[in-house]
């Protein structure tokens, strides 16, 4: 029957419905559509979190399975062979039937099973941790996989059921709510401000030991830019870092200036707000996640929760408005910021 359906198709047809026959790999076709997207073997194995030869030998075996060779190694990268371009399509297909399976799986009302949450490492570390046991304790049931990374976490391939992002989502087919606002200004410890002094204005601060974080979603080197503009940082920059938890400390044990949070005061360590005109920084907060996570209660809940979490009239300083830290106490109608963080003692 295969034969007289495939004898009047074009060739291409005919090709294709082979290499569907013959395609059972999931696991296989998912390592060889990672190499494609990443253009590389070192690349894609950074991305799936495994070996190169461990890769290799994972193409390789899939490339036995189907009969075909589908790339070919040059010093700049992989490229597909013909019979690669054409496979590829399919692939495609095979990876969109793999995300709605997984998708209907995880479909419940159940309280019991696993959410999985993505956030930036200062907000997982500082804001959300603290707060998460709580919400854990509420459903005994529930385990809560927090990641706490400067990357985003590709929430329409479920590397997460939930991301929290300072970065506008660019995808369509999530949902992104804007649940609060970071502000944040320079900070230093007293101790360094007793011994080096208070700069005023962007040229005072030109004396002083600057302490920076990199990495994605961070602003602090463009800022350093448009202060510092055509100025190496060798000679100005004291300390780089690459999370916040060690950004913090940095400057709360004397490093240097840097940009904190207008609610790191009640973290404690006694990082002193430095105003310095015209340098503040102010990114909205995205909550992201796939339309059909919100149909799980579990997920559902969580992403309830996190709204409030960063509620502007609960917490005022996640609000559009900048409100300056030696402000917050009154706008707060007497309630201190640090009871506020009551239960965090990893900076006390």
């Amino acid at each position: 029957m295969h034969k007289i359906r495939e004898r009047g198709a074009p060739p291409v047809e005919r090709a294709r419905h082979l290499i569907d026959a013959r395609l059972r790999s999931w696991e296989g076709a998912r390592a060889f559509l990672e190499v494609v997207r990443c253009g590389s073997f070192r690349s894609a194995a950074q991305s799936l979190r495994i070996s190169a030869n461990t890769l290799r030998r994972e193409i390789d075996v899939f490339e036995h399975e189907i009969g075909i060779t589908l790339l070919t190694c040059h010093v700049d990268g992989v490229r597909l062979t013909s019979e690669g371009e054409l496979l590829i399509g399919t692939v495609k297909r095979m990876e969109a039937a793999a995300l709605d399976i997984a998708r209907v799986r995880n479909l419940g009302v159940s309280m019991q099973g696993e959410v999985r949450l993505s956030v930036t490492e200062g907000l997982g570390t500082f804001w959300i941790a603290p707060r998460l046991v709580e919400f854990r304790q509420a459903y005994p049931a529930l385990l809560v996989d927090i990641r706490c990374a400067m990357h985003p976490a590709d929430v329409l391939r479920l590397e997460t059921d939930i991301g929290i992002q300072i970065t506008p989502p660019t995808v369509k087919d999530l949902r992104a709510v804007k649940i609060g606002r970071l502000h944040a200004m320079p900070f230093a410890s007293q101790a360094y401000l007793d011994a080096h002094g208070h700069p005023k204005s962007v040229s005072e601060l030109h004396n002083h030991h600057i302490v920076l974080q990199i990495g994605d979603q961070i602003t602090s080197t463009e800022e350093y830019a448009r202060l510092f503009p055509n100025t190496p940082q060798v000679g100005v920059v004291a300390f780089r870092a690459n999370v916040s938890s060690a950004h913090y400390w940095l400057i709360a044990r004397g490093g240097g200036i840097g940009m904190l949070p207008t609610y790191a005061p009640a973290i404690g360590a006694g990082v002193v707000p430095v105003d310095v005109e015209g340098v503040r920084i102010a990114q909205d907060i995205w909550l992201v996640y796939h339309p059909d996570a919100a149909k799980i209660t579990r997920v559902r809940r969580l992403i309830d929760w996190l709204i409030e979490a960063f509620s502007p009239k609960q917490y005022p300083w996640f609000g559009d408005k900048f409100i300056h830290p030696r402000d917050l106490p009154s706008v707060l109608g007497g309630t201190s910021v640090p009871a506020l963080f009551e239960g965090f003692e990893g900076f006390h």
